[in-house]
């Protein structure tokens, strides 16, 4: 080969390099936005939802009114999942990614304009509701396009990497918007719906997450190319089946069975950790302060970005099927046993709570640095966007149920015990819902 045609050889590989980086690059920046939208109204606009009802509502009343906030964006998920899903697998990942990050940024900037209870009365709150489902669909098909598309552009010893570093994106969000939090609230106190936190400050962190979907949307349209797994074999029969029929028959459905169940038992243990231990256990047990919390979840948190990146390269080593068999019942086991532990012992001190909770977080949070790498790589790469947003997002909703199931268990169990055995019920149903499926780190896009 001539010395030109080396020339020309290193130019391409060089190219190939940089689009690589920048496909992986927009997934971890699509995850962070989509985390950092998700967790604005738990962290930021709790304190103030009064502003959007009526005054002097009952202690439970108020409890669903917040909840629904929240759960209206999960239910707007799979919805967004499927739709993005579908465009992604048609149309290209890329097209799919900057559509959807464009949506929730337009929402999410809606948002930081609504007036309150006082202009508009119980229409505030609705259209709060309403714009939190439309935002939930455009947020379940942010990753439906940019991290399949990641995953097509990475080497295939390097996937279980790429998806440990791209989930690591949550905890990186949940660490910024905790400090965007802290800063508002020392700005701007929050003294009464008349202060100006309720007034405008809770405004300030909806409108950097618009600007940041913004910025994403951008890098998208300068930065990143498309899939070029996705122009070589699915363009040509793009034009047929939609992908989401295509997704729930044959091969396929058998596939998207064996995720949900998988993804079913994860989910139950991801939220008994994430959602039930802060309050749950953290305040209502272990009587910690705002600020013991914070510093507690902060530092678990700041360790689980490194902790998925590793889990991501241990199970691209030992096999992604075999480390969730493994994981599974450490999670029923020593994961129950340190759970109990911290239900049941009011007198650990500081230090002990920080370090059992790490340790917890650890351990039960390890399989969500491997998930999306193998998820993806179960599917063909005619429905592989679709497959993913839908296994990834639909298997959330019996999970979220997760206070129901605990108050049953209640009525013929000690008090407490209830999260102990949900954790060991999800981390069997995901060891069970791996083992349904084949190893898939050799598998080939």
């Amino acid at each position: 080969m001539n010395s030109v045609g080396i020339a020309e050889g290193v130019a391409e590989e060089q190219s190939m390099d940089q689009r690589k980086r920048n496909a992986i690059k927009g997934a971890f920046y699509s995850e962070f936005i989509d985390m950092f939208d998700i967790y604005l109204p738990v962290v930021v606009m709790a304190p103030v939802l009064p502003y959007f009802h009526p005054p002097h509502l009952s202690g439970k009343l108020e409890t669903i009114l917040a909840s629904l906030v929240f759960i209206t964006t999960l239910l707007g998920r799979p919805i967004g999942a499927i739709i993005f899903g579908s465009i992604a697998d048609r149309f290209g990942r890329r097209r799919a990614s900057v559509l959807s990050v464009s949506g929730f940024g337009i929402v999410t900037f809606l948002i930081a304009l609504l007036p309150g209870y006082e202009t508009l009365g119980l229409l505030s709150y609705f259209l709060l509701v309403a714009l939190r489902f439309i935002d939930g669909i455009f947020l379940g098909g942010g990753y439906t396009g940019s991290i399949p598309l990641a995953m097509e552009f990475s080497d295939k010893g390097r996937r279980g990497f790429v998806g440990g570093l791209i989930f690591a994106a949550f905890p990186a969000a949940y660490l910024a918007i905790n400090v965007v939090a802290m800063a508002m609230f020392a700005l701007f106190p929050l003294s009464g719906m008349d202060s100006p936190y309720a007034r405008w400050g809770w405004r300030i962190p909806f409108l950097l997450g618009a600007l940041l979907a913004g910025f994403l949307v951008l890098y998208y349209v300068r930065n990143v190319t498309e899939s070029q797994v996705w122009k070589k074999e699915t363009a040509p029969v793009a034009e047929k089946k939609l992908p989401f029929f295509t997704l729930i028959t044959g091969d396929s459905g058998r596939n998207l069975l064996q995720v949900l169940v998988m993804m079913t038992g994860f989910w139950l243990t991801q939220n008994i950790m994430t959602i039930y231990l802060p309050t749950g256990i953290l305040v209502n047990v272990l009587h910690l302060t705002g600020f013991q919390m914070t510093c507690t979840l902060m530092i678990a948190y700041a360790l689980l970005f490194f902790s998925y990146i590793a889990s991501g390269m241990i199970a691209q080593v030992i096999g992604r099927r075999r480390f969730f068999a493994i994981v599974g019942p450490l999670i029923a086991t020593v994961g129950a046993g340190l759970l109990y532990v911290l239900s049941s012992r009011p007198d650990l001190t500081f230090v002990a709570v920080v370090m059992l909770v790490c340790a917890l977080a650890i351990l039960v949070t390890s399989p969500w640095g491997v998930l999306i790498t193998y998820i993806n790589e179960r599917f063909a790469t005619e429905v592989r966007a679709t497959g993913f947003g839908v296994g990834y997002s639909l298997s959330v909703i019996i999970p979220s149920f997760y206070a129901f199931y605990m108050a049953w268990i209640d009525l013929v169990l000690p008090s407490g015990i209830a999260p102990v055995i949900l954790l060991v019920v999800g981390g069997l149903i995901g060891a069970l819902g791996a083992l349904m499926g084949p190893e898939t780190k050799d598998v080939d896009f």
